[in-house]
C-alpha cells in the first residue's frame, strides 16, 4: 500500500511539472508572437523639419545690452517658426551686439523683432534708461572727451571750468559738479565691442531729473569736461583713494605758484576789507584787513 502511494505521488509531481513547462512554453510563444505583431504594426517615426532659431542663452531682464554670447542657435520646428523670429539664414549672432532687451526674455525663448530694440530704432534710448532716469547729451571734443577713450557703459565725473571777472581781475576755477555718471552713448555708438577710440562730438549720459537740470545750467556757465572713472577692482589695504565728500573746487592760484590769490573786491570794485578791533590795556585800535580768496 505504501509503495503504491509513493508511485502515485511521483506520477502527480511529474504531471504537474510537465504542465508547468508546457504553460511556460506556451506563454513565451504567445509573447513572441505579440511582439512580432507589434513590430509589424509599429508606425515609422515622422521626420519633422527644423530650422535654426536665435534664442536667449540665459534669463535677460528688460534693459539688458545684448552681446554675442548672450544668444545661441536652437533647432525649432519649421512649422512653428514665426515671421518675427531670427533664423540662421537671415541673421547672425553678431547682429545682436548692442541691441537692448525691450521686455524680459527667459532662457531658451526665441528672440523676436518686438522683444528687442537695436541702435537706430525708435525707442532705443528709452529702453536703455533705468526707470526714473533721464538721458542728456553734452558736447565734447578731443580734450574734454579724453581723446575718444570714453565708451558706452563707462562712468565719468563732470567738471565745470569757468572764468570769473572780479573788478579788474579775472579768476579761473574748476569744480566737480557730478560724480559717477553712466555713459549711454558716444555720438550714436551704443556698443563698446569695437574698443577703438574715436573722437566724438557728443556724449549721452544717464542722470536723474535734478542732475539733468544742473547739467543744462552748467553748459551755460562754462566749459564741461568728462573725467573717466576706473572700473571696480580689488585693492590691498592702504591702496584705496578716499574721495572727498561733495563738490570740490580748485582755484587757479592753487595750481600755479606764479599766480597769487587776489583780494576779494566789493561791489564798487574796491578791495573788500574786514575791520578788527584790537584792545591793548586801556587803548583800542581798529585795523582793516583785506579779504583774500
Amino acid at each position: 500500500m505504501r509503495v503504491k502511494t509513493i508511485v502515485l505521488a511521483a506520477v502527480a509531481v511529474g504531471a504537474a511539472f510537465g504542465a508547468a513547462t508546457l504553460a511556460r512554453d506556451w506563454l513565451e510563444t504567445q509573447q513572441q508572437a505579440l511582439q512580432a505583431q507589434l513590430a509589424a504594426n509599429k508606425p515609422e517615426p515622422v521626420k519633422v523639419e527644423t530650422a535654426k532659431v536665435l534664442v536667449a542663452r540665459d534669463n535677460m531682464p528688460a534693459g539688458t545690452f545684448l552681446k554675442e554670447d548672450n544668444v545661441r542657435w536652437a533647432d525649432w520646428p519649421k512649422d512653428g517658426v514665426a515671421a518675427t523670429y531670427f533664423v540662421e539664414e537671415d541673421a547672425a549672432t553678431e547682429d545682436m551686439t548692442g541691441a537692448v532687451v525691450r521686455t524680459g526674455l527667459t532662457a531658451g525663448e526665441p528672440l523676436t523683432a518686438g522683444r528687442i530694440v537695436r541702435p537706430g530704432d525708435r525707442g532705443f534710448l528709452a529702453a536703455v534708461l533705468r526707470p526714473g532716469m533721464r538721458a542728456i547729451s553734452v558736447p565734447i571734443n578731443a580734450t574734454t572727451g579724453i581723446s575718444g577713450f570714453i565708451f558706452p557703459g563707462d562712468f565719468v565725473d563732470l567738471l565745470l571750468t569757468q572764468s570769473l571777472k572780479r573788478g579788474e581781475i579775472t579768476r579761473h576755477a574748476s569744480e566737480t559738479v557730478l560724480r559717477e555718471v553712466r555713459v549711454l552713448a558716444v555720438d550714436q555708438r551704443v556698443s563698446d565691442q569695437e574698443g577703438t577710440p574715436t573722437i566724438a562730438k557728443t556724449a549721452t549720459l544717464e542722470v536723474t531729473p535734478k542732475q539733468a537740470e544742473e547739467i543744462a545750467v552748467v553748459m551755460e556757465i562754462g566749459r564741461l569736461s568728462l573725467a573717466l572713472r576706473s572700473l571696480p577692482q580689488e585693492t590691498e589695504a592702504g591702496d584705496e583713494i578716499i574721495e572727498p565728500f561733495g563738490p570740490t573746487l580748485t582755484w587757479d592760484s592753487q595750481v600755479s605758484r606764479v599766480l597769487q590769490a587776489p583780494p576779494s573786491v566789493s561791489s564798487d570794485g574796491k578791495p573788500a576789507t574786514t575791520e578788527v578791533k584790537v584792545v591793548r590795556g586801556s587803548e583800542s585800535q581798529t585795523l582793516a584787513f583785506r579779504r583774500v580768496q
